[in-house]
């Protein structure tokens, strides 16, 4: 007999039935269903039942939140009780996509792409954090630690070495996940990556410089002249140049005998998209892709408080639609250039912000389920990962999510005063100050506390004293 059989039953009512869905899958936390009409789901009912954490739709999936552990005997007994079947993530990705509009689907491919490296791009954040604390002034000492302790400074190059890595060669792992999500051969995308920030190209940290000073290096094909150029910490030309090889690999792979496939399409796909990638598509994204960081720059430069404050109110509704995947790029872009991202610390105190607001609930309800749920998914929160947090208590409840945005809005616009920056990508919770450059330590701790106890207070007194709501 099925350990969850009620529950099961429950949910499956709630969804509209077993025949409304169409695949399904889970992973560590949740049931991941491609549905066939979202409209027939009684989110109440569903949140009713006593596994059920919470729920929310997402880049055509409708995920029900079950908790880690649970969700596996769920599943099961869900695939013995019904006709359904398991399916891949894959195939329920594929399901939900057909659901989406180009533009979603546009932002879906973006997160496709920039999800499987995020661990290497994190990682590379934390360690830059360490060498930060090594060699950044004023922390420690008026001095940098490696200055007053000499024989440190051989450890912090190493550091920095490892941690840089990933941003140095950054085009190469944004071309392996890239090709592979188009469908060609991910080896391939490595290659095109490492082309593009070949040393004996003139690195594009040196390209403003050497074109002022008139020496940026040209190649002569055939009368037409091309600037030699790398792209290193670029995101936009290695995407298109990636979305180009794969379409050639397979186009080839379609019209090119078996026998000879190896002799043939690698070679021609490399060369042609490589001919293409110098000439048109690296310096038309090249060009665009520093006009679309001017432009946040210049946001944040002539109105930093305008800037802080807008990113602050969307950034969490931006995750709720899955579109702030679209900022990673940007984000990706900035910290490329060597002088830091003003976006990500706002997005790290908006994930504090959620966490906080969770957190608070603890002391407004008086349903243990929702206290336990509350203070799990805050930890999470402040770790970084705020889905727990954001669609099992924070929406589901409407007021702690507008409270915790307020939190954030006024957290953003603190930091973007005081222009803090971070010189990479790391976890976007509390130990966020490891990848904020040290200068910016103390504003950005200042931002942190606001992140913390506004939300905090806010949900609250608005739980205990105002809302109506029974929680």
């Amino acid at each position: 007999m099925p350990k969850y059989e009620q529950q099961v039953r429950d949910i499956l009512e709630a969804l509209g039935g077993e025949e409304n869905i169409e695949k399904a899958t889970h992973c560590v936390t949740r049931l991941r269903l491609a549905l066939k009409d979202e409209s027939k789901v009684d989110s109440e009912k569903l949140e009713a039942v006593d596994i059920v954490k919470g729920s929310f739709s997402t880049n055509g999936q409708f995920q029900v939140i079950i908790g880690q552990g649970t969700v596996d005997q769920v599943f099961r007994d869900m695939m013995e009780m019904t006709d359904i079947g398991e399916a891949s993530k894959q195939d329920v990705k594929d399901a939900g996509s057909q659901k989406l509009n180009p533009f979603q689907r546009a932002v879906k491919t973006l997160a496709d792409i920039f999800i499987p490296i995020l661990p290497a791009i994190v990682t590379a954040g934390l360690l830059l954090g360490l060498n930060n604390i090594l060699t950044g002034e004023g922390i420690f000492f008026d001095e940098a630690l490696i200055e007053v302790y000499p024989q440190w400074a051989d450890l912090a190059e190493i550091i920095n070495i490892i941690a840089s890595a990933a941003f140095t060669f950054l085009p190469a792992l944004i071309g392996w996940s890239a090709v592979r999500r188009f469908g060609g051969s991910d080896l391939l995308g490595i290659v095109l990556g490492l082309i593009m920030v070949h040393p004996d190209l003139l690195n594009a940290w040196a390209y403003a410089d050497a074109q002022e000073a008139g020496e940026v290096p040209i190649w002569n094909l055939l009368g037409l002249e091309v600037e030699a150029i790398g792209y290193q910490g670029q995101v936009l030309p290695v995407l298109f140049a990636s979305y180009l090889l794969s379409k050639i690999e397979l186009g080839l792979r379609k019209v090119v005998p078996d026998s000879i496939q190896l002799l043939i399409v690698a070679p021609v796909a490399l060369l042609v998209t490589g001919f293409i990638t110098f000439i048109a598509i690296g310096p038309i994204t090249f060009a665009l892709g520093n006009g679309i960081t001017g432009l946040f720059i210049w946001l944040f430069d002539v109105v930093p408080a305008v800037g802080g404050f807008v990113y602050g109110v969307l950034y969490a509704p931006l995750v709720v639609t899955g579109m702030h995947h679209a900022f990673l790029a940007v984000d990706l872009q900035l910290t490329g250039s060597g002088d830091g991202t003003f976006l990500w610390p706002i997005l790290a105190l908006s994930n504090i912000a959620q966490g906080s607001a969770a957190l608070a609930m603890i002391f407004v309800t008086r349903n243990e389920n929702l206290k336990g749920l509350s203070g799990t998914s805050a930890v999470s929160a402040y770790l970084g990962v705020t889905e727990p947090a954001m669609f099992g208590v924070n929406i589901r409840y409407k007021f702690p999510f507008v409270c915790a945005i307020i939190g954030s809005a006024i957290a953003g616009t603190f930091i973007s005063i005081n222009a803090v920056l971070a010189s990479a990508i790391g976890v976007g919770g509390i130990p966020a100050f490891l990848s904020i450059f040290p200068q910016d330590w103390v504003p950005f701790i200042i931002g942190m506390i606001i992140s913390i106890v506004v939300p905090f207070t806010l949900t609250f007194l608005y739980g205990k004293f105002v809302s109506k709501e029974k929680i």
